[in-house]
């Protein structure tokens, strides 16, 4: 029979039951040397892993937060440029109209002034025109009347300061005439 001590004698341990008490001591001495190596080895190497992992997810929890927090930094920078050219575009265009008006007021002032010295020089070039012809027609029409009165006369008007005075008295007529119709 296998002695036992106190507590033992009530539980049944089968195989697991110490034979001697030396082997019970030296199991507790063992089990007390695994407690404190690993109380001194292992847990800090896994405090250590725990505190390793603890600031990786950390860490990375914090970079995902600047992360997103830059993102939205440049979201609200993207969508202020965008607003600022929107605003740019609608000023552009708003020149670019007032550009416009300005430039068909002042082509359309052009034309007008071109038009009116176009038609003065048309006025200015006809009444020459008119003038050269009209003196052209004295000419002519004083030559003819010349002979025509000196065909009626019978005499012969060949010196010209009578033949002038004739010929003015005669168009000064013929203009009167022309006027009171």
């Amino acid at each position: 029979m296998v002695p036992t001590i106190g507590v033992l004698q009530e539980i049944d341990l089968g195989p697991l039951l110490p034979h001697k008490m030396s082997e019970f001591v030296i199991g507790i001495v063992l089990m007390l040397i695994i407690f404190v190596i690993m109380w001194k080895v292992v847990v800090p190497a896994f405090e250590k892993m725990y505190a390793e992992r603890s600031d990786k997810i950390e860490g990375g929890m914090q970079r995902a937060a600047a992360a997103e927090a830059k993102a939205e930094a440049a979201l609200a920078d993207y969508n202020d440029q965008l607003d600022a050219a929107r605003e740019e575009a609608a000023r552009i265009r708003e020149d670019a109209k007032n550009q416009s008006a300005t430039i068909l007021a002042e082509a359309r002032d052009k034309a007008q002034k071109d038009a009116s010295r176009i038609l003065e020089s048309g006025r200015v070039q006809l009444e020459a025109e008119r003038t050269h012809l009209v003196h052209q027609l004295r000419g002519q029409v004083g030559g003819m009347a010349t002979e025509l009165a000196g065909k009626i006369v019978g005499e012969s008007l060949s010196d010209d300061e009578r033949a002038k005075r004739t010929v003015d008295r005669f168009l000064a007529d013929l203009e009167s005439a022309g006027q009171t119709r």
